[in-house]
């Protein structure tokens, strides 16, 4: 893994079979947040109600109380606050090397019967001019732009998810509708066809649920048509494609990679939430990867623990996927980097949401107008640990059943009893094609899967441990900080012995440095291991089992005190 972005991050990025690359044609992986919220404002992260669980619905709610000028000032604000320049700043202080832009067409629109023509409504540069801004940052300080068209003209989705008025995907059933999509992205890269940062454009974010597969058929015509458009203005920047049910059936690929190509320059996209982070979970887009020869993207996934993080994140390291996080900041919360503080008195705004007392609008002026000053990065409360766990930057803690996932002999082997079948990994119903003894830690917790992670605080260990044999070993990759290079790294790791007396030999890239033992009784965390000072880039951490059985919760890797 490499964080050098002035290096990484430059020229067109493109597809090249299963690989992406940059403008000095070397293989890069992308990995980046996303902006939930932000020029598509989404309830869930204001904490609302399904009473506000859209913009429209935010914007009528705002008006009401506080009049249409003030609202259109708070509205004003509030983009050019959300996203700015100490933002992007952070995001590459991070490591990361991209961010996933996501727009509602309404932001972009000027939709008023005055000003439509031909039925089309034109743009409104001065909403245009806020997407340069955050552009123009994202140059400077190294990272690539995807433009994601979230909520289209009329809805993709039929859901809250892209501001639908009507809880229909109407994209697809009203010609109106289709023909401004096209001539929005004709209009997006006929602005940015010149513009090297922008890594590609995302067409339609997660269109068609299954309950409305009905429309299936007019997904892969409308791609077409936007694309014929795009190609028009663009012939540099790659395409971006998204399945159907949440960007995760790529059943209406299937005559895009045959013999009627969409276009050369592709990149595939699929989404992923509470659901086991391995390799079998994902076995059908790296399948699809190598029959159409095509680079993939796991362009959306989060929303959960820093625990699973580090689980899902690495797999798709391991494989050579490029990811993106959602999101990088929402109110109240602990899951993702950036945590607006709650606002005093926001309860009044939910509780009218609900059909309780309206507030008068000097008080809901106060609140709204806190809400857009705590919406500054210096003034959210700043997790740290959340970038950690998904870049596996120490300090860092990883579950143990997170090791690495490039298969038997790179990532994991067995000791003498190796060739025997282990079953217990199938019960948990997770990496099951392992054949690793991943077990229950409590029989209460046997129903328990990795669906019921969206929980903030709910942890893998609360429910699976790694069991070790005599002779077996894993390895855990993890990256050192790049900022403070030459650190020296501790690490503890919470473990029982399943016998009478268990020990680990700990390796670092390969070279033993010091010993864990197990004691028979309970769970109990193990003294610190020095690993010693850990230059930048990537490392592995491997624990082999020298007498056991044993077993072992996690893995705390911590900055040693010099």
């Amino acid at each position: 893994m490499t964080l050098d972005r002035k290096r990484e991050v430059t020229g067109f990025l493109r597809a090249d079979g299963k690989v992406l690359r940059n403008g000095a044609g070397e293989e890069i992986v992308l990995r980046g947040v996303g902006f939930g919220s932000w020029l598509l404002p989404e309830g869930y992260m204001w904490k609302f109600p399904k009473e506000g669980d859209r913009p429209r619905k935010i914007e009528a709610m705002i008006e009401r109380l506080i009049g249409k000028e003030k609202a259109g000032q708070f509205w004003s604000s509030y983009y050019y606050r959300y996203v700015a320049e100490e933002d992007i700043a952070r995001i590459a202080d991070e490591g990361f090397n991209s961010v996933r832009l996501p727009v509602n067409s309404r932001f972009l629109l000027d939709d008023s019967s005055e000003a439509a023509a031909d039925g089309l409504a034109p743009y409104r540069e001065d909403r245009m001019v806020l997407l340069d801004r955050v552009i123009d940052w994202c140059r400077l300080y190294g990272l690539y732009v995807i433009l994601d068209l979230h909520g289209a003209p009329g809805g993709q989705t039929g859901a809250n998810i892209d501001d639908s008025e009507f809880d229909r995907p109407d994209l697809f059933r009203e010609e109106r509708h289709w023909r401004q999509t096209v001539d929005m992205w004709r209009m997006l890269a006929s602005r940015y066809r010149d513009d090297w940062i922008i890594a590609g454009y995302d067409l339609l974010n997660e269109p068609l649920p299954e309950w409305f597969a009905a429309y299936n058929d007019k997904v892969m015509p409308l791609y077409r048509e936007i694309v014929q458009a795009i190609r028009e203005v663009d012939q540099q920047h790659m395409i971006i494609l998204e399945g159907v049910h949440w960007s995760t059936d790529w059943s209406i690929f299937e005559e895009a990679f045959g013999e009627d190509p969409i276009d050369g320059n592709v990149l595939l996209q699929f989404h992923k939430y509470w659901n086991n982070p391995d390799t079998e979970s994902i076995a059908q887009y790296l399948e699809l990867r190598e029959k159409w020869n095509v680079p993939i993207f796991m362009g959306e996934g989060g929303e959960n623990n820093k625990d699973w993080y580090t689980g899902a994140f690495q797999l798709f390291e391991d494989h050579h996927i490029s990811w993106n996080f959602w999101t990088w900041k929402k109110l109240d919360t602990t899951n993702s980097p950036c945590s607006i503080r709650r606002p005093e008195g926001w309860e009044l705004l939910t509780g009218y949401l609900q059909g309780g007392e309206k507030p008068d609008a000097q008080a809901a002026e106060r609140i709204l107008w806190d809400y857009l000053r705590l919406m500054k990065l210096d003034q959210c409360d700043y997790y740290p640990e959340v970038a950690r766990s998904l870049l596996r930057r120490a300090p860092v803690r990883i579950p143990a059943v997170f090791y690495g996932y490039k298969g038997e002999g790179v990532s994991y082997g067995f000791g003498s009893d190796g060739d025997k079948t282990r079953d217990a990994a199938c019960a948990t119903g997770f990496r099951t094609g392992d054949r690793t003894n991943i077990r229950f830690v409590e029989s209460e917790r046997e129903s328990a899967n990795f669906a019921h992670g969206g929980g903030e605080e709910w942890q893998p260990d609360d429910w699976l441990c790694l069991e070790l044999s005599e002779g077996d070993w894993f390895s855990y990759s993890f990256i050192g900080d790049d900022n403070d290079p030459g650190s020296a790294i501790s690490v503890q790791l919470k473990m029982q012995a399943a016998g009478s007396i268990g020990e680990l030999e700990l390796l670092l890239d390969g070279k033993a440095v010091g010993g864990v033992k197990a004691a028979e009784g309970g769970w109990h965390a193990s003294e610190s291991v020095v690993l010693g000072a850990v230059s930048q880039g990537e490392h592995n951490l491997t624990l082999r089992c020298s007498s056991g059985p044993l077993r072992v919760k996690w893995l705390l890797l911590e900055k040693k005190e010099q």
